[in-house]
């Protein structure tokens, strides 16, 4: 019977599988082999609930593999990046792909991939050449295809030739469009903003309600936006911002949010309200952040953080294990628990690396658009 499926209906079973379990399906026979590799999976927001975001672990280090946690089977799984030509560190997700940066240049160089199926294309170069921006992604229609989205890269600040020799830090404000392919200037920002940018900002950045915003990598620690619509640069405070031992921006439930910590005390989670003020809506519990910590002693130093408007997750290394915030829309509620880190893949040792986290629902769909 499975054999005699038409490709459609078989297209729309595999839908509910998950990237691993997909991959064993492929191999079972000819006729699921092409159903895979030829039929576009079903994308429709419903399913999404069966395909929770995974956690994509990078190597902060020279490394071409990524480590990938499934949160359904609650397993680890290790993904090498050979097929990319060059060392790079991470941004972003962008639906289902990964957008990555170069490390191989000086000057900023995009990819966009996609881990599981080993498929990448490089962006085209901005019209400025610089080095060290801010960059930030937008995402647009989230509605008419989760898998390959419209979007847009900003790239903001870093260091370009002054015309007088040597360099300078950039004012300019450049924007990639996915559906031109192609960059384009749309504006200037203050010098003051370009240098923090530049020196104190960390590339991650979080899109709330039009504002795309960074935060600054040091205390005291200060976020700051810049409103899409009306070229607006604004900045915020950060509670605490002179006390917090690390600090980072996230989203949930569509509003911008801030975690972060003072030592001796539990973590605590913040969402930006009205007049931009800030208010406590959780706290890490006791027991999991001494874990995460390792003992009652520990420092948050050296945290991080990443998440979605499904789940948060709290970090060290790639074996440290996680704390994890998730929404659980069958209780109505969101749940705190624990991850096991990754130490060993199928009982081989893997080594305890600092990474980078990002959140990214998997896919094995083929993104013609973005073939290399």
């Amino acid at each position: 019977m499975w054999s005699s499926l038409p490709l459609d209906v078989l297209a729309n079973i595999f839908s509910f599988l998950s990237p691993d379990s997909l991959a064993r399906a492929r191999s079972a026979c000819r006729h699921w082999h092409e159903c895979v590799d030829t039929r576009p999976l079903s994308t429709k927001p419903i399913l999404s609930q069966y395909h929770p975001s995974w956690f994509i672990a990078l190597p902060l280090r020279a490394h071409k593999l990524c480590f990938a946690h499934n949160p359904i089977f609650d397993n680890w799984h290790k993904l090498s990046l050979e097929f990319l030509p060059d060392l790079v560190k991470p941004i972003s997700p962008v639906g289902n792909l990964l957008l990555l940066r170069s490390v191989s240049s000086v000057v900023l160089q995009l990819i966009i991939c996609n881990p599981f199926t080993s498929q990448f294309r490089y962006l085209p170069r901005p019209n400025i050449t610089r080095s060290n921006p801010a960059v930030g992604v937008v995402i647009q229609n989230t509605s008419q295809d989760s898998q390959f989205p419209e979007f847009e890269v900003y790239v903001a600040g870093g260091m370009s030739e002054a015309p007088q020799g040597g360099t300078t830090y950039e004012s300019k404000l450049e924007i990639y469009d996915s559906r031109s392919d192609s960059w384009k200037i749309v504006g200037s920002l203050p010098v003051e903003f370009s240098v923090r940018l530049t020196v104190w900002t960390h590339n991650e950045s979080v899109y709330s309600n039009g504002v795309l915003y960074w935060i600054t990598s040091a205390r005291a620690f200060r976020v700051m936006g810049f409103e899409i619509n009306s070229n607006i640069c604004r900045e915020l405070q950060v509670p605490m911002a002179d006390r917090l031992e690390f600090a980072a921006l996230t989203s949930r439930n569509g509003r911008l949010a801030l975690v972060g910590a003072i030592c001796g005390e539990n973590a605590c989670v913040w969402e930006l309200g009205d007049r931009d003020m800030w208010a406590v809506v959780e706290k890490v519990p006791n027991d999991l952040g001494i874990k995460l910590l390792g003992g009652s002693n520990g420092r948050w130093i050296n945290t991080k953080c990443v998440g979605n408007n499904e789940v948060m997750c709290l970090y060290k290394e790639l074996g440290s294990g996680m704390v994890i915030w998730r929404e659980r829309k069958e209780k109505n509620k969101w749940e705190w628990n624990w991850i096991n880190g990754c130490s060993s893949i199928r009982s081989k040792r893997v080594d305890n690396l600092p990474i980078k986290g990002l959140l990214l629902q998997p896919s094995l769909a083929p993104f013609a658009s973005y073939s290399n």
